[in-house]
């Protein structure tokens, strides 16, 4: 039995350790919290979610981030597990209540007998006598190892803002003026609050939103750039008046109960916990001043006596420039013993981050070779380490368009063959007697 090394307790981290650990080997995991705190955690659980508590859609015959669920669930994830256990309403998506998770990874990684968790914090490169080692540092690595394997790669560092959105008390809210629907009825039909605006109310909200008072950068993050997926809203509003409109404020598929009809613009609010009190604001991630923020959303109708738990802000997030770094299975070429798993390898989402920890996991425990290009787990780690250009690399979420073409198909029906495609190929890359019998 070998000892692997995972650093970081976030999703990649967790995912890692405990697919050490079921293949076997000791997995000693490292979590420098709540040693040391860090500018976007608010608890010193293993597998917090900072941002959104949605995993998106969870929909595995027609989008990649649902055949990635799949894939997962398939190959014994833990972070999946939590997830589907405590589950929210969310339409067709996958959404959790974020405490219970984080509390189910905790428990099962305290409770497997060959995990050992270490609160404190690796302030620098792991020593070469630990041998097999996982970084999973995430987003928010610490500025010791960071500037470490800086200094060890001889690369200037890649970085993006990544915003927080704002949660909402429910009974702060108006349901005179909102209703309960999902979009297109989706789901339980009633996943989510929605806040309508007439033409009027929007575009005095737009307007408010890109004249708010906004955080100040500091000098050295003048240059860094947002994550395309994650932009804050005030950032989308600047680019044009009707952006928000086809974005997370589009009306698509939704009827005001009052009038019948469908609204101008929508503000739509996802639940957050398990008992239903706390609502996230979909699609609300945002850099303004706190007082800015309270200001202008609770113009919106609806939230004019918003109480809100947590306000929106801002973090920086570190990623390294993997196809430039690291081997087909992860590993720092500069240093073979280290592997890399994450958001710190310039995957975005919880899903991708947990997905490449557990492939980092079983690479580790000698457990796998790389997974098929075929399937989502293929896709985005042939991307991260190699399909990608080193030169413009930027953080990516799992698509069909990381997958290799399948001809003969068009439309959803495409998606279909090629979910199918890789869930027939993950099969065998799990058990590859299954093609040795065959």
């Amino acid at each position: 039995m070998n000892t692997i090394h995972i650093v970081g307790g976030g999703l990649a981290g967790s995912e890692a350790a405990w697919q050490a650990a079921q293949a076997g080997h000791r997995a000693v995991l490292h979590e420098m919290r709540p040693v040391r705190a860090t500018d976007a955690h608010h608890t010193d659980g293993l597998a917090e979610l900072v941002c959104s508590n949605s995993f998106r859609s969870d929909d595995a015959q027609n989008n990649a981030v649902g055949l990635l669920h799949e894939e997962m669930r398939r190959a014994g994830s833990l972070i999946l597990r939590a997830a589907d256990a405590h589950r929210l309403p969310a339409g067709g998506a996958l959404a959790v209540d974020r405490h219970g998770f984080s509390a189910a990874v905790t428990k099962a990684l305290e409770q497997h007998p060959r995990i050992e968790i270490r609160r404190e914090e690796v302030a620098g490169l792991p020593p070469e006598d630990w041998g097999s080692t996982v970084i999973a540092t995430g987003p928010l690595t610490s500025p010791a190892l960071a500037e470490a394997v800086r200094v060890l790669t001889k690369d200037g560092g890649l970085a993006f803002f990544d915003a927080i959105a704002p949660i909402v008390h429910k009974e702060t809210i108006d349901f005179d003026i909102c209703w309960m629907q999902s979009r297109y009825d989706k789901g339980d039909g009633a996943d989510y609050i929605n806040c309508p605006m007439d033409k009027a109310q929007y575009e005095a909200f737009i307007a408010a939103l890109i004249e708010g008072e906004k955080t100040d950068f500091k000098e050295w993050e003048t240059s860094t750039p947002y994550f395309e997926g994650c932009l804050p809203i005030e950032v989308m509003a600047a680019r044009g008046p009707e952006t928000l409109r086809f974005g997370p404020m589009k009306p698509v598929g939704l009827c005001d109960t009052r009038t019948g009809r469908r609204p101008y613009a929508v503000v739509q609010l996802r639940q957050d916990n398990a008992l239903g009190t706390l609502w996230n604001m979909v699609g609300f991630q945002t850099k303004l001043k706190h007082g800015e923020q309270t200001r202008i959303f609770r113009a919106i109708p609806g939230l004019e006596n918003a109480g809100f738990a947590r306000l929106g802000g801002l973090h920086r997030n570190t990623f390294i420039n993997s196809p430039r770094l690291l081997d087909g299975e992860l590993r720092l070429k500069a240093r073979p013993d280290l592997r890399f798993a994450g958001q710190v390898t310039g995957v975005e989402g919880y899903v991708e981050s947990a997905a490449i920890g557990l492939l980092a996991g079983r690479f580790a425990a000698g457990l796998s070779a790389p997974p098929p290009p075929t399937t989502a787990f293929g896709a985005l780690l042939a991307h991260i380490t190699g399909g990608a250009d080193a030169k413009t690399f930027q953080p990516m979420n799992v698509n069909f368009g990381l997958f290799p073409e399948l001809t003969g198909t068009r439309g959803k029906d495409r998606k279909k063959a090629m979910s199918a495609r890789a869930l027939s190929d993950l099969a065998v890359w799990l058990n590859p007697s299954t093609e040795r019998a065959a």
